[in-house]
């Protein structure tokens, strides 16, 4: 692929193995995730005050490969839509070797929730101010909009309870609300029902995506 928004970007074996000397429960866990296992983890609010958080239904994902489309699962349900997680690996051409790139979630989110996403890539190693703030007000403009953005992330990055998160083979993550006017965001994560929703800094989100792209509005 000709671009780094390109990468392949699952939890493959190699990358579950490179977890494995840091905190590597997340991925593992996600080889036993139950189907059908809907939790509401966040209720639609918001204060008018800088802050909004959005209803999701919860799903881990089934295995290892199908973060892709559990996240853009997710994504879609605080929406009150339930669409089945096998339906999405269909449409995103998902595989064992994983969903490709962002660029395969971004259309099927335009889709299903009937108005236009597009792919925004960070593609420096580590995200500078300009992108960001950008990924700060898209979040906002997101979120305010009623709708979910999904994120592709690598490497380890740590929330605001300092609980690291650690996908060196790569993930994908919804992004469902925000506090303190974006600068906190709130995460729904399919890898593990136990650490099913997390907050961290847009700084921290911002970096962990960075050499690859994110879905939003």
């Amino acid at each position: 692929m000709a671009t780094t928004l390109l990468r392949t970007t699952v939890l493959t074996a190699a990358g579950i193995a490179a977890t494995a000397g840091g905190i590597a429960g997340p991925a593992i866990a996600a080889h036993a995730a139950p189907t059908g296992n809907t939790t509401t983890v966040v209720a639609d609010r918001n204060s008018g005050h800088g802050e909004r958080e959005l209803d999701v239904r919860y799903e881990a994902q089934p295995n290892f490969y199908y973060c892709g489309p559990a996240a853009a699962r997710n994504a879609i349900s605080v929406l009150g839509k339930n669409i089945d997680v096998h339906a999405m690996a269909k449409e995103m051409g998902t595989t064992e070797a994983g969903t490709n790139s962002i660029n395969d979630i971004t259309p099927v989110l335009s889709k299903e929730t009937g108005k236009p996403y597009h792919s925004v890539e960070i593609s420096d190693r580590k995200a500078d101010d300009k992108q960001t703030d950008k990924l700060r007000a898209d979040i906002v403009r997101t979120v305010d909009d009623g709708r979910a953005v999904v994120a592709n992330i690598a490497g380890t990055a740590t929330d605001t309870d300092g609980t690291t998160h650690s996908f060196e083979g790569g993930h994908y993550i919804s992004v469902i609300g925000y506090r303190d006017n974006g600068t906190t965001v709130t995460i729904a994560d399919s890898a593990n029902p136990n650490t099913a929703s997390y907050r961290m800094s847009v700084d921290n989100l911002a970096d962990w995506i960075a050499t690859r792209g994110y879905s939003t509005s």
